[in-house]
């Protein structure tokens, strides 16, 4: 962490780092312009590098707020609590957006991001003005089908071995879940693993993989269960639906089930992005996310 604090990767990422202290460990994340806050919410395994683009134009009239998970980013990577559940990673951004004191919050949130998003909204909706929905989900059961091989192997009893030891994931999950990896050069590859360096380093990209709740046995499906269940709170919230339709691990069927849950939701559908559509397609998902701010 303190290596990475003031890195700006060739000043793609030149933003101020700051500071909050959870009480577990220190959380680093970006504050940048003035105005109603846009809280962007990163997943697996990335960090808010992926909103690196989304800030220049987001806050030019918003104050646009990017953490980084424990463990993540420029956050630094506590022993305890571990290993990380959806619960800790919840109250970690509570703690930190209640104390920043935001009201009229707009989330924006991708992978994992929706799950501890959506798990601070229920906790209070009263703050929450829009949602932008992106290639996540939040439903108690896995919604994409069968789980990636690569996940699987995450999951598997080599899946320590193959995370912490020989930092198998982070490249391979970008490789395989992008529509353009041309786009994905070796400095924007560098920033991406840099939070990564070692073993120790790597607990949290372990943990998130292991979380996904696919039977009521995982330690974390009452968790996601509640969440679901208060999904209805925002029925009358402003929601858009951004999606890259070529997704292998949230496939356009998770957005069908976002159009149940909010019917009057607008929706992007980006037809040459995959999961990660801020590489695949930054030009267009800022540009609906604007417009949808500024309506």
């Amino acid at each position: 962490m303190i290596e990475l604090k003031n890195e700006t990767f060739g000043g793609t990422y030149p933003y101020k780092p700051n500071y909050f202290e959870t009480g577990d460990f220190r959380m680093h994340y970006v504050d940048e312009g003035h105005g109603e806050p846009v809280v962007l919410v990163h997943g697996d395994p990335t960090w808010g590098y992926m909103y690196r683009e989304f800030i220049p134009e987001l806050s030019k009239n918003h104050r646009c707020i990017v953490p980084d998970h424990m463990g993540m980013g420029k956050s630094e990577v506590p022993e305890h609590p571990y290993p990380y559940r959806l619960s800790h990673h919840i109250a970690n951004l509570e703690k930190l957006l209640l104390s920043l004191e935001l009201k009229d919050i707009t989330l924006v949130l991708h992978d994992w991001g929706g799950p501890v998003g959506m798990g601070f909204a229920v906790r209070h909706p009263a703050l929450i003005k829009r949602l932008v929905i992106m290639n996540t989900w939040a439903f108690a059961k896995w919604p994409g089908g069968a789980l990636p091989k690569l996940l699987q192997i995450i999951r598997s009893d080599r899946g320590e071995s193959f995370v912490l030891e020989k930092n198998g994931y982070v490249k391979r999950a970008f490789t395989g879940t992008v529509n353009y990896p041309e786009k994905i050069t070796t400095g924007v590859l560098n920033a991406y693993l840099a939070p990564f360096p070692n073993p120790g380093s790597r607990k949290a990209i372990l943990c998130w993989t292991r979380d996904i709740t696919i039977t009521e046995e995982d330690p974390s499906f009452g968790d996601m269960a509640h969440i679901e269940s208060r999904l209805p709170l925002f029925s009358g919230v402003p929601v858009l639906l951004i999606w890259g339709m070529r997704d292998p691990v949230l496939p356009p069927s998770v957005l069908n089930k976002w159009r149940g849950v909010y019917p009057n939701a607008l929706v992007c559908e980006i037809e040459d992005a995959s999961h990660f559509l801020q590489e695949d397609a930054p030009e267009r998902v800022i540009s609906a996310i604007s417009r949808f701010i500024h309506d």
